[in-house]
């Protein structure tokens, strides 16, 4: 019952803070920047309104408040990836206000949005240490065997809440992708995390999701509105807090396995230009490989949100299944 009660106040909040908050935006000139290397599709997305993030999060922390009350567990877990997910909020706005301020299709550095990111990514493991739900092991997914990471579990959760948030930021290209991709991650480790007796993350869970389809609502194609970095490396945030604190780091590298192919896409692409001066992909990430293919733009978008659903619900199914 807090599961639906956080999703559909979610998706009711960010429905209803959505419309004025794309007036506001358009109000005060606050547009996309389109690179001019970019497909030539998507110079009409020019001057949507940007920073939509901002509705994610309120209603994602509004629905987690309504929703709590409804449950008898303690949240400190859950108060570290809130204030985590918040605080790359802030690191992405500050990088949609910089590409706005300077009317230019980039905005903070790539090493000063990565150190931002890796001193919030730090705090964030401290103080969850400090609460006792660091375990300095790796649960493999669908099976009882454990990688023991020691010390280097510090470094190696830093990397992968960071990874994880800039991987939704890549995917964050096509109308509606990274939002709806998202949801399905969301309720898919809110079901988990409900399996593995933590109604409080759960819920939380489940109110991102709820928010993302709130959202979807204006940001599906064609998008009325976008999330910009503030939305985007908040959502990665937020999933690879919870999935931490629940101990299903690698399961979230499946279930989120989208995310992070867009990420190896475009890795894989700057190798090979440095290397060989030649391009794997007519462009990256590989969601614009595909539109150069040929690939209508909701096309892509649907395929990529049944493979999500089929990979992402299919992994908790199996685990589901496996006897703890």
């Amino acid at each position: 019952m807090p599961d639906l009660v956080a999703l559909i106040a979610a998706f009711v909040v960010a429905v209803v803070l959505c419309r004025p908050a794309i007036a506001l935006l358009r109000r005060h000139g606050y547009g996309q920047r389109v690179r001019d290397d970019g497909p030539q599709s998507h110079l009409d997305k020019r001057g949507t309104p940007t920073m939509g993030g901002i509705v994610i999060i309120v209603a994602f922390i509004a629905a987690v408040a309504i929703s709590l009350p409804l449950i008898s567990a303690s949240g400190g877990a859950l108060t570290l990836v809130l204030a985590l997910t918040v605080g790359f909020g802030l690191v992405g706005l500050t990088d949609d206000w910089a590409i706005i301020k300077h009317k230019r299709s980039l905005g903070l550095r790539a090493r000063e949005k990565l150190a931002l990111q890796f001193i919030l990514a730090a705090g964030f493991l401290y103080l969850l240490r400090g609460l006792g739900f660091v375990n300095l092991v790796v649960l493999v997914p669908f099976s009882d065997a454990l990688l023991r990471l020691g010390w280097w579990y510090y470094p190696a959760a830093a990397v992968f809440i960071v990874l994880t948030s800039n991987s939704i930021n890549l995917t964050d290209g096509l109308d509606g992708l990274a939002a709806g991709l998202a949801a399905i991650a969301g309720i898919s480790v809110g079901v988990l995390a409900s399996i593995r007796g933590e109604p409080a993350m759960s819920a939380a869970l489940f109110a991102l999701a709820g928010a993302c389809i709130g959202f979807l609502w204006y940001n599906a194609h064609p998008a009325r509105v976008f999330m910009g970095d503030t939305g985007s490396l908040a959502l990665g945030a937020a999933l690879a807090g919870a999935a931490i604190a629940l101990k299903a780091e690698l399961l979230l590298l499946v279930i989120g396995i989208i995310f992070y192919i867009e990420a190896l896409s475009v890795i894989v692409q700057v190798a090979a230009f440095r290397l060989t001066a030649k391009r794997v992909l007519r462009m990256s990430p590989l969601h614009h490989h595909l539109e150069l293919s040929g690939w209508p733009e909701p096309q892509i978008v649907a395929r990529m949100w049944i493979a999500g659903s089929l990979i992402g619900w299919g992994a908790v199914v199996v685990e589901r299944l496996r006897p703890w």
